[in-house]
Formats: structure tokens, C-alpha cells, sequence
């Protein structure tokens, strides 16, 4: 025996490789596709189930619970949702997984940072309105440099839905009512949200949500059962998602939401389909919290069993906080419901993105200080840029702004003096201690001006006990800002609203400020548009701040006093009352054009898509195209001069629509936003705007089936109000 272990020994020396020789996943050298297959082949059954399960950790913040918290969990889990901002916490259930379990596998901490985590942005449809597609990436960027160093590696970010009822309170979270801008944005953020190289410890992993279809959420309601037609599946909803893909997202998010009879969370049309196969997306989906499990509040399934099959089959590949695949997936697989191929394909995915984002090679958080990680100034001043991009000037009589050097001002409203309310929801790790507010963003602007704040009332109720003092501050100012608006909470999930309008009383304390005769700037303040018919008779002026977080006291501070010059656009549409919604610009074309209308209301919005003022003018010259007579092949060149002429500079935001008034295979928008560019033009100057379309993609359109088509014929292009005819041969 002694001579036999000599032997050995000696063959260990003589080849060192072989003792040294480790697992080929283990190996960096290698390529990402021949770890993750290596790696699947030892993994047993349970091991492979283990990794499609997401849990929660760090919802108990205390220190001394730490240990308890990571003891309740398997070292073999997937996925945890992380609530905590703990590196330490983190880096305690990573050294589990990564030395108590038998492979080693990293697990993955996701968490919902929607705008911002510390340093907290703007809501995304105000992000929008910025259409400042770099600036939104670098917002996202922001977001992920806080969240991975708190130990977040993976957000459930962007939501690019497609919303036309602001009802729904999730329209805060997602980039408006228009596919194209909402693509532009949705793979701006990817970029942000994932940089060039997710394994580079600053940037985090994306999640595009949610798949598909949830913002046709039926009068606003959320969670409830959507119809919705293949065509406008592949026309409205499917085209952000798309381009999120394309960008390179690494995972998505199912919805909440039955599409035509079929559930979201099992629907293998949408989930495997499209998806995976036509789009090759390569990533994982992930359910939407407990989406799996509520197959059976929707009629889908009878248990939780079925539930598993059900959406496992379909494509979902990892479970949310459902307990449907941790307790039934091994016994579906051995009962032969599930086969182990798809098993194999789901995990697959998983270990995709763990090795994309470098997680074995590096799967700790180094800690730091509070003070290194979050609200760096070059966060706060992306922030700032941001919020002041995203504010809408909805109206300016008389050209009251900007302020000149005002002697007095009244703050009055609700939101007057109000932090925490200006975050907006998911509002992450974000707390209102660190919010600039209305009046304290003015009296920095304005430092010798007289500043005088009142409540007036609150955000609803019928307390009018402080109108008194709300209007007395008002006579004696020399301009008011009103600052009304929503709750943070009135707008996001689970926040929809039979009524789009304020709470009476805001509206009461409005008609009782306008008798003072002082000029009022109307400030309002929400996550989702506004009936403000009868607000804006009340205003000289009016902003839509929107849910701007924590630089929203500066940035309007700079917008009013002419710092900076209102650039926003809508992203979505303004209606005149609840009472015409849906309303959105894209709509198709009436059988008759001259009825059909309201008969007690405008049947046009209060704002349309893309409507927005600036402190200067700017003229359109006359747009230009390389070639009215094109063919398929064709590249079209648009050109369009625009001057600014008046005294400031400003920055002009130029959007190219194109429409096809007559389709044979399917009818169309009345007109569809292709292209959209900004750019600072200083007073008295002109810039030249190029758009360069492509006829088989910008000219074309898809039918029921994702299919595009494109026709012979003539098609518009519109810039501004010009309409410039093409004929397609």
C-alpha cells in the first residue's frame, strides 16, 4: 500500500495539472456558454429546482437578526429579492452559497430600483418627457452604481409598457403612450441599467417589464383582464420590449394581466413564441409576485400544482415568491408534466446571467461608507438635469415667466412644503430627509425675496380651517405659486383612481387664491396626467413638475427664474376631463370624421402628445426631403432648419410623424412618431435637423401576426405642421 501511494504521489508531482485541474465553469478563461453547460451536466435535480426559486431577505433591518435571516435560506437558492442596503447582510448568505452548498452557485439580489435607489430620479414617465433618451441612460446608470455597491445585482427595471389610461396608477412607471418613444427609452435605460460590461461591479442587471400588455389594464383597474387583439399586441405593445431585447436586457418580468382569455404568466404564444424563439432572447423570465400562484384566482388552474405546469411549460423560468416551482417542479418533472429539457433550458438561462455579471469570479460587495456610495454630487446633479427636463410649461400668459427679482412670493398648497410626496412611488431607498422642497428650492433662488409658505389645506379631506391664511399670504404677495397635486402613494401599483382630477378641496383652495388677483403659477405635482380644465382658467401660468424626486425644489427654482429654459414635452396625453379616456394622439382614423363627438364636453385633450412651451419661439423652415419619388431600397433624408427667434436660448426638441393614409392590409395610426431629436440653439441661431428613415422599417408596419409589410403608395411625412408626400413605388 505504501508503495502504491509513493506511485501516486509521484504521478501528482510529475503532473500537477491533473491535481490542480479545476471544473471547467470554474474557468474565466473559458467562454460563458461552455461554463454554463458544464456546470447544468452536475447539477442534480433538486440543485436545478432550487435555482428557479426567488425569496426575500434584509425585510428585518435589524443587525442582531442577520444570522437567523440567512439561516432560514438553502445555500442552493437562485434568487433573493433584497430589501435590505446591507453589503455585509449580502456578502453573509453569498459566503453561504458560494462555500456550504455543493457546486458553489452564486445567488443573484434583485430589487425594485425604478427610478433611482438613493439618489432618487424622477418618475419614468416624467423621464419622458424629457426626451433626452442619453440622460435617461444616465440616470439608470446612477441608479445602478447605488444599488450594486448596497449589494443589489439585479433590478426589476425598466417597465416599458405602453399606458393610455392614466387611471392606471403604474403609468408613473413606464415612458407614456407611444411605442416609439417608449423603445428609445426602454433600451436607454438597458444600456444605463447594464453598461458595457454587467461584470464590471457598477453596473446591475435589467429587467424589461411587464410581458405584455399589462398598461391595457380595462378602465384603469389593475390586475384585471385585458382584450386585446394580435394586432395591437405587435403594433402598441410588443414594439418596446422588443427593443429592450435588442439593447441587450437580460431578463423579463411577466405580468399580472389575462390577455384575451389567456393569462400572461401562461401564455407560451408571448413567453416562448415571440419571445424566445422569433426574438432569441436568450435571458430569463421571471414571474411578477406571485403571478404564478394567481393562474387560479384567474380561472387558469385549480392548484398550485398546475400552476407550476402551467407557467413552467408556457416559458416562465423563475418563481417569484409563488411556492410553485420549490414545491412541485421536481415531482411535475418525475411525474414526466415537465420534460427535463425545458427544466434544463430554464436553468440554463439563470447561470447565463450569473456568470454575464461576473458573479463567480467576484460575488461579494466590498463594504463602504454610507457617504461613498450614495447621493455623490455627480449623482444629485444628474438628478437635478433630469428633473428639470422631465417639467412640462403648460401655460405662460402674458409671459409672467421667468421671474425677474420678485419682492414676495406665496407658496401655497399642499405640496408647498412637502419632501416625502415628491419621490413618487418606488421610491427605493429613497427618504424624504433629502428632498429639496418647493420652498426651500425658492428661497435658495431667490434669497432676498420675502418668502411666505401656507398649507392651505391638505392633499384631500374638507378642512378648510387654513384657506384664511393661505389667502392672506396670497394678497400680499407679489406672485403666487399654488402647488397642488397627488400623494405619492395615489400613483403606482395598486393606486388606480376612478378620476383623474384633484380631491374638491384643492380645487376649492384654488377658486379662493384666484380671488386674491394675484398672478398664480399653478405647480402641479402627480405620477400620471390631470384633468386641469378647471384649474387652468385660474392660472397665469402652469408647470407640470411631475413626481421630480430629490432635486425638485431646484430644479423648478431654476426653470422659473430663467436659469433654465423649459424644454419638456408630454409623453403622454393630457385629457380635457376623465370623461374622454382613452385619448391618445396615435389613434386610427373615425368611419366619420365630422361626428361622433362629445356632445357635453371637447372631444380634443386639454395637451397633446408632445405639447410643451418654452421662454423663446422657435420657426420652422421648410422641411426637406432627398426625394419625394423613393422605392423600397430608398434612404430618405429629411432636413428641417429651425430658428430660435426670440431672446433666450433654449432647446428645441424637433419630432418627424409619418402616416400612410390609406392601407390595404390593415388600417393605421393617423400618424406614428419615427424620429425625435433635441438640441440647445442659442437666440437669433439656426440648427439643421437631419432625420434619415429607411423605408422597410420606418415607412412600414406590422400585421397580426408580427409580420411587415410594406406597400406601394404615397405616405406623409409631418414635421411640425408641415406635411411633405411621398409616393413609394
Amino acid at each position: 500500500m505504501e508503495k502504491i501511494l509513493v506511485i501516486i504521489l509521484g504521478l501528482l508531482l510529475t503532473f500537477p495539472s491533473i491535481a490542480a485541474r479545476k471544473p471547467i465553469y470554474k474557468d474565466s478563461s473559458k467562454s460563458i456558454e461552455e461554463r454554463v453547460e458544464d456546470l447544468l451536466s452536475r447539477m442534480t435535480l433538486e440543485e436545478k429546482v432550487l435555482q428557479l426559486n426567488q425569496y426575500t431577505l434584509g425585510r428585518n433591518d435589524n443587525a442582531n437578526n442577520f444570522e437567523e435571516q440567512v439561516h432560514k435560506l438553502s445555500p442552493e437558492i437562485g434568487s433573493v429579492i433584497y430589501f435590505s442596503d446591507s453589503p455585509e447582510l449580502r456578502n453573509s448568505l453569498q459566503k453561504k452559497a458560494m462555500e456550504e452548498s455543493r457546486l458553489g452557485i452564486p445567488v443573484v439580489f434583485g430589487f425594485d430600483v425604478i427610478h433611482g435607489y438613493r439618489t432618487i430620479l424622477p418618475v419614468p414617465i416624467a423621464q419622458a418627457c424629457s426626451f433626452d433618451p442619453e440622460l435617461v441612460e444616465e440616470g439608470a446608470s446612477v441608479a445602478a452604481m447605488e444599488a450594486k455597491k448596497a449589494g443589489v445585482d439585479w433590478t426589476f427595471s425598466p417597465m416599458v409598457d405602453i399606458a393610455r389610461d392614466p387611471r392606471w396608477g403604474r403609468v408613473a412607471e413606464g415612458y407614456g403612450e407611444d411605442p416609439y418613444l417608449a423603445s428609445v427609452m426602454a433600451a436607454a435605460a438597458v444600456r444605463g441599467y447594464q453598461g458595457t460590461d454587467p461584470s464590471d461591479g457598477k453596473h446591475i442587471a435589467a429587467c424589461m417589464k411587464h410581458f405584455v400588455a399589462y398598461g391595457a389594464s380595462e378602465a384603469g383597474r389593475d390586475y384585471v383582464y385585458t382584450e386585446v387583439s394580435r394586432q395591437s399586441l405587435w403594433d402598441t405593445y410588443l414594439p418596446s420590449f422588443e427593443a429592450g431585447v435588442r439593447a441587450g436586457a437580460m431578463t423579463v418580468m411577466s405580468s399580472f394581466n389575462c390577455i384575451s382569455g389567456i393569462p400572461s404568466s401562461a401564455d407560451s404564444y408571448t413567453l416562448t413564441e415571440v419571445l424566445k424563439n422569433r426574438w432569441g432572447f436568450d435571458g430569463f423570465i421571471v414571474s411578477d409576485w406571485g403571478s404564478i400562484q394567481q393562474l387560479r384566482s384567474q380561472g387558469f388552474v385549480s392548484d398550485k400544482k398546475e400552476a407550476a405546469m402551467a407557467s413552467m411549460n408556457a416559458g416562465l423560468d423563475m418563481d417569484m415568491m409563488n411556492e410553485c416551482y420549490d414545491a412541485y417542479l421536481e415531482d411535475l418533472v418525475k411525474e414526466g408534466k415537465v420534460s427535463e429539457a425545458r427544466l434544463d433550458d430554464a436553468v440554463r438561462r439563470v447561470l447565463r446571467m450569473k456568470f454575464r455579471l461576473g458573479l463567480f469570479e467576484h460575488p461579494y460587495v466590498e463594504p463602504t461608507k454610507y457617504m461613498e456610495r450614495f447621493l455623490l454630487p455627480e449623482y444629485l446633479e444628474t438628478a437635478r438635469r433630469l428633473a428639470e427636463e422631465s417639467m412640462v410649461l403648460l401655460k405662460n400668459d402674458g409671459g409672467l415667466l421667468p421671474l425677474s427679482k420678485p419682492s414676495s412670493i406665496a407658496v401655497i398648497g399642499p405640496m408647498a412644503e412637502s419632501r416625502f410626496h415628491h419621490l413618487g412611488s418606488w421610491q427605493g431607498k429613497g427618504t424624504g430627509e433629502f428632498v429639496v422642497n418647493t420652498v426651500a428650492g425658492l428661497k435658495k433662488r431667490f434669497p432676498d425675496a420675502q418668502i411666505v409658505s401656507a398649507q392651505g389645506c391638505d392633499f384631500d379631506g374638507g378642512d378648510r380651517s387654513g384657506f384664511e391664511a393661505a389667502v392672506k399670504a396670497a394678497s400680499e404677495a407679489d406672485v403666487v405659486f399654488l402647488c397642488l397635486g397627488e400623494k405619492n402613494n395615489w400613483s403606482g401599483e395598486n393606486a388606480s383612481r376612478s378620476t383623474i382630477a384633484l380631491p374638491a378641496i384643492q380645487q376649492a383652495l384654488a377658486e379662493e387664491i384666484a380671488k386674491a388677483g394675484k398672478p398664480i403659477v399653478l405647480v402641479t405635482t402627480s405620477g400620471r396626467p390631470l384633468d386641469l380644465h378647471l384649474l387652468e382658467p385660474l392660472a397665469t401660468a402652469m408647470i407640470q413638475e411631475w413626481q421630480t424626486g430629490l432635486e425638485s425644489g431646484n430644479a423648478l427654482a431654476a426653470l422659473v427664474s430663467g436659469d433654465y429654459n423649459p424644454s419638456g414635452r408630454l409623453a403622454i396625453t393630457f385629457p380635457y376631463s376623465t370623461g374622454q379616456i382613452p385619448i391618445y394622439y396615435n389613434h386610427r382614423q373615425s368611419a366619420r370624421t365630422n361626428q361622433g363627438f362629445y356632445q357635453d364636453i371637447p372631444s380634443k385633450p386639454l395637451y397633446d402628445f408632445g405639447y410643451g412651451l418654452s421662454y423663446t419661439t422657435y420657426s420652422y423652415g421648410k422641411v426637406e426631403v432627398s426625394d419625394s419619388l423613393i422605392t423600397k431600397d430608398s434612404k430618405i433624408r429629411v432636413r428641417v432648419p429651425v430658428t430660435n427667434s426670440g431672446s433666450v436660448d433654449g432647446t428645441e426638441t424637433a419630432m418627424l410623424f409619418i402616416r400612410d393614409p390609406y392601407c390595404s392590409v390593415v388600417t393605421r395610426p393617423v400618424k406614428e412618431l419615427k424620429r425625435f431629436s433635441r438640441h440647445e440653439i442659442k437666440a437669433g441661431e439656426t440648427y439643421v435637423f437631419v432625420f434619415e428613415l429607411d423605408p422597410q422599417t420606418d415607412l412600414s408596419f406590422v400585421d397580426s401576426e408580427g409580420r411587415r409589410f410594406l406597400e406601394s403608395g404615397e405616405y406623409d411625412i409631418i414635421v411640425k405642421d408641415q406635411i411633405i408626400r411621398l409616393t413609394l413605388k
